[in-house]
């Protein structure tokens, strides 16, 4: 006699259960997606146009989460944004929403959709995680009802929230997120009333989730990590690129290092937008990444991680990042000191005249001290030292400090700061460290054409970032990013 199909499931789950258990390690995937967006109109559309529009972009994640299980993954995170776009008014995104209950209901809309009312889109999303044994990370919108009771309600009685939901490999919600720090065109979503830190229990560690803008603030990211010490974080976004610094696949590796955590980004596909770069982050570097500004091709990435990184051998040590700077005396004297501007930040810069040499460029308490060699000095390319102390205050208001050894658009001096993709310069070697009052400083080294350099250079305990080897590309930055949470 053959057994039901509920208790096969139920032994094929349980068995892959145990074998994950037995696993030090597991399978990730992050899918990058070209979304498919509705057509811009002033009036909301009907619910059911609005579902056939989320159901095209779930043809094709469903698509990729089919192959990421073929290829044994064991988790997949997509993009924010990616089943119904974005710049939508709060008007026009309503018809998106749907009411997404707290996990600790116990629910699995594959097999019980009409628990909490209409919910095709979560119902769909199960299915998918439950057909193919994986867990299913996904960005969608939640509608609560409030009332005037509530002084925060809005007019219209709802509140609208930018949501990451979970489901398990039976289907089963396990996780609801919604995004606390909202990006300034975020005008359709409203804030939680608190931040929310969460974080869930699977055979293969302690996963943790934010979405895309909530990266750069404490609350949740830094809590999520510091304080509730989870093993992976899980990140759909809709990253815009601003080189030098803030380009998706450079900071977010950088994010994942300086944290010392598994990082899973999904970023949306939209050249147009400058949208591109997802990548699957160790503590000691990318494991994997995408980034393509030519084509508007989706891209899925898979690789193995450590399920608990903090327990291998590999884990980076602590690191005192002001020490070394803090032990040396200024390495020169700055007689052609200039400002420049960097993503609306006033830095201090000094250039790199010379082939080789020692400099030392200092903005308020952060000295950011610099040896290098060029494997050569061109004279059609212009590098400089630059170190910024202070607040941005943009598209947010968060405190920085950096230390930066960065190629100008030009050998104009005034084009330092701007953005700028490609590169000549080879360094023989380069080694850089600064005066920092956080112990929160991501390292990041970017090289001609966009792309990282993993296994290239290490961050030694005193707080110097080195390279490791002779850099094998020109290097486009060189960077220590600093977050000062407290001055914010």
């Amino acid at each position: 006699m053959l057994p039901s199909q509920p208790l096969l499931r139920a032994a094929v789950f349980a068995l892959a259960v145990l074998q994950a258990l037995a696993a030090d390690t597991f399978i990730a995937a992050v899918y990058e997606h070209a979304v498919i967006l509705p057509d811009a109109t002033a009036e909301p559309v009907s619910p059911d146009d609005a579902l056939a529009l989320m159901n095209k972009n779930m043809d094709v994640l469903e698509g990729a989460i089919k192959e990421a299980a073929q290829q044994g993954a064991h988790i997949i995170v997509t993009p924010e944004d990616g089943i119904y776009g974005w710049l939508s008014t709060r008007e026009t995104i309503y018809p998106y929403l749907e009411d997404i209950p707290d996990p600790a209901v116990d629910w699995i809309p594959c097999t019980d959709p009409t628990r909490f009312g209409p919910a095709p889109v979560q119902e769909r999303l199960s299915c998918m995680a439950r057909n193919h044994s994986i867990y299913v990370v996904a960005n969608i919108g939640d509608k609560k009802p409030c009332n005037s009771s509530d002084p925060s309600c809005p007019s219209d009685g709802r509140y609208q929230y930018n949501t990451d939901v979970v489901f398990d490999p039976e289907g089963k919600l396990v996780a609801r997120y919604h995004k606390y720090n909202l990006f300034m065109l975020e005008i359709q979503f409203n804030y939680p009333k608190e931040p929310e830190a969460v974080t869930f229990e699977t055979p293969f560690g302690k996963f943790g989730i934010f979405t895309c803008f909530d990266i750069l603030f404490r609350e949740p990211a830094v809590v999520l990590v510091s304080e509730l010490q989870v093993d992976t974080v899980l990140f759909p976004t809709a990253w815009m690129n601003v080189l030098p610094f803030l380009t998706a696949v450079e900071f977010h590796s950088a994010w994942a290092m300086g944290m010392g955590v598994n990082f899973l980004a999904a970023d949306t596909h939209n050249t147009s937008l400058s949208m591109t770069g997802s990548g699957i982050y160790a503590p000691d570097g990318a494991r994997t990444y995408y980034y393509n500004m030519k084509t508007e091709d989706g891209r899925l990435l898979i690789a193995e991680l450590d399920s608990r990184p903090r327990l291998s051998p590999a884990f980076p040590p602590a690191v005192n990042w002001s020490s070394y700077a803090l032990s040396v005396k200024r390495f020169s004297l700055n007689d052609h000191e200039f400002r420049g501007r960097i993503f609306h930040d006033w830095f201090i810069f000094t250039e790199l005249t010379k082939p080789e040499g020692n400099l030392t460029i200092c903005q308020k308490d952060l000295c950011c001290h610099l040896s290098y060699k060029m494997a050569g000095k061109r004279e059609d390319e212009v590098y400089v030292l630059g170190a910024f102390d202070g607040l941005h205050v943009v598209e947010g208001q968060y405190y920085l400090q950096i230390c930066t050894l960065l190629k100008c658009k030009s050998t104009d001096p005034n084009s330092c700061g701007q953005p700028v993709e490609m590169a000549q310069t080879k360094f023989e070697m380069f080694s850089l460290s600064g005066t920092f009052d956080t112990n929160y400083v991501f390292p990041e080294v970017l090289y001609s054409g966009v792309q990282l350099a993993p296994g290239e250079f290490e961050i030694l305990n005193d707080g110097r970032l080195i390279s490791k080897t002779t850099p094998t590309k020109p290097v486009v930055t060189v960077t220590l990013f600093g977050r000062w949470y407290e001055k914010d």
